[in-house]
């Protein structure tokens, strides 16, 4: 079997389309022109696989019977996850622009919430965190539920 004429052609016009469409300053555009390329490739990879031969399971009857080679296939399955990969990023970062673009003269910037705090507050905050500490830790030295180091049993089983 021989390259289809049409398979070859729609090859050709995929990656011409999505060439094109890839060299405009649009994201979405530059996203669309990959998809292209992508399906072409594997479009192209089809068509370099050759002709289809039998199926490679081999039950003696087939032993000299032509076999489909494997590779083209996985080649395939390999450029479908890259591309489906480099898509997911390319909306992200399409995602991403928007948002930015959304968010006009502000930018990314992101206010600072504890500006105004002081030392005096910020350790007034930590000492009631140590307050809290040191309350804990007396109720669990008041219970009789402790394990004892020594021998390894509660103050209950003494």
């Amino acid at each position: 079997m021989t390259a289809s004429l049409t398979l070859v052609i729609v090859m050709a016009v995929m990656y011409a389309a999505g060439v094109y469409v890839m060299l405009e300053r649009s994201l979405t555009r530059v996203l669309i022109g990959f998809l292209l390329v992508g399906n072409a490739t594997n479009i192209l990879i089809f068509i370099m696989s050759g002709p289809s031969g039998s199926a490679p399971i081999v039950d003696g009857s087939t032993a000299d019977a032509p076999m489909v080679d494997p590779l083209p296939q996985v080649l395939m399955l390999t450029a479908i996850v890259i591309n489906f990969g480099i898509t997911a990023f390319l909306l992200a970062l399409i995602y991403r622009s928007w948002w930015l673009a959304r968010l006009g003269d502000r930018g990314d910037t992101v206010p600072d919430e504890h500006a105004t705090d002081t030392e005096e507050s910020t350790d007034s905050a930590f000492d009631a965190v140590d307050v809290d500490d040191q309350a804990i830790q007396d109720i669990l030295d008041a219970s009789d539920e402790h394990v004892d180091d020594e021998n390894d049993t509660t103050r209950e089983d003494r």
